[in-house]
């Protein structure tokens, strides 16, 4: 299965969610991302078929090692492209917006140059 945005955010939204809890549940993506239980139930249904999430019998939501390996790219990229916007003069809140968006689409030659930039100059 090819993930599309909106799946690689909900793997991110699990992953920073399990960091904070050690048991992650529906409503709390509800609650993080701001979405409908239904459209949360059906997307993390999408996501166990898919094979990047588990849900045990007591709701509990638990990234497999293939949505663990996408969310933690993912949410790398949101910290490391929001850093850069942050070092380059934009607000934090801008910064992490950006990245938000542009973490789905950067390819991963560009992502690279920019992490080794970073390094190379310190503000990694």
């Amino acid at each position: 299965m090819n993930l599309q945005e909106s799946g690689e955010m909900y793997l991110e939204t699990i992953l920073v969610l399990s960091e904070k809890k050690s048991d992650v549940r529906s409503i709390d993506i509800c609650e993080e991302m701001g979405f409908s239980k239904p459209s949360i139930s059906r997307a993390i249904h999408l996501l166990e078929d898919g094979g990047y999430v588990t849900i045990d019998n007591n709701g509990f939501i638990r990234l497999t090692d293939v949505g663990l390996s996408i969310a933690e790219k993912i949410y790398e990229r949101h910290t490391v492209l929001t850093k850069l916007f942050v070092n380059i003069g934009v607000d934090e809140y801008t910064a992490s917006e950006d990245a938000c968006r542009i973490e789905h689409v950067i390819s991963d030659a560009t992502f690279e140059a920019i992490k080794k930039h970073m390094k190379k100059h310190k503000n990694s």
